[in-house]
């Protein structure tokens, strides 16, 4: 089955649980179309570049799902639907990278990283 990641942004005023109550919501809907969650990882609550519909934080959220095409559409469906939800953004991909996404990681692996580049 084709590889995904989504990451979504809900509303600022949700709490924390309700925040990750729409990561496990989504997970049973894809699921129940026939695809699976890899891995998902709640981000917490990020500044935005811009307003979006009056907020200017939101709850972030990312999933890396392994799913059929229908049932990733039916899950992007529910979340254009949902209330909670802001943004949603789905990208194909090989090959899902192994650990925490760059956002999960600590500052300072990152700027090893950095220093290992140059």
């Amino acid at each position: 089955m084709p590889l995904y990641e989504h990451v979504f942004i809900s509303r600022q005023d949700l709490s924390n649980a309700q925040a990750e109550g729409l990561i496990e919501h989504f997970s049973t809907v894809l699921a129940d179309n026939g695809g699976q969650v890899v891995d998902q990882e709640y981000w917490g609550v990020k500044t935005m570049a811009y307003k979006i519909n009056k907020n200017r934080k939101g709850h972030y959220a990312f999933l890396k799902t392994d799913a059929p095409a229908p049932a990733v559409q039916e899950m992007e469906r529910l979340m254009r639907l949902h209330d909670d939800v802001m943004r949603v953004l789905t990208i194909k991909v090989d090959e899902h990278v192994e650990g925490p996404s760059a956002q999960m990681q600590k500052r300072d692996d990152r700027d090893d990283r950095r220093r290992e580049r140059r």
